[in-house]
């Protein structure tokens, strides 16, 4: 089964939206998962990684929460 972390920046506020990235996953995909965990960070980071391999950074894209469910979706 599929880990998928999700590592957010804490003094940028992005708590919120790694929130809704985790809910969005679990209820979509959740007997899929392992596991959907939040890991702290800074620098602006927001990324979001299945088995390790990065799905979503929101340095290279757009924020789209159904995106990227479907892209961890096509890795599960």
């Amino acid at each position: 089964m599929t880990v998928v972390e999700i590592e957010y920046c804490v003094p940028c506020g992005f708590l919120t939206r790694a929130e809704d990235v985790q809910h969005a996953l679990l209820t979509s995909l959740g007997e899929s998962l392992e596991a959907v965990t939040l890991r702290t960070g800074d620098d602006g980071i927001f990324v979001v990684r299945a088995d390790g391999d990065v799905v979503f950074d929101k340095t290279e894209d757009e924020y789209d929460v159904d995106q990227i469910v479907r892209d961890v979706r096509d890795r599960v």
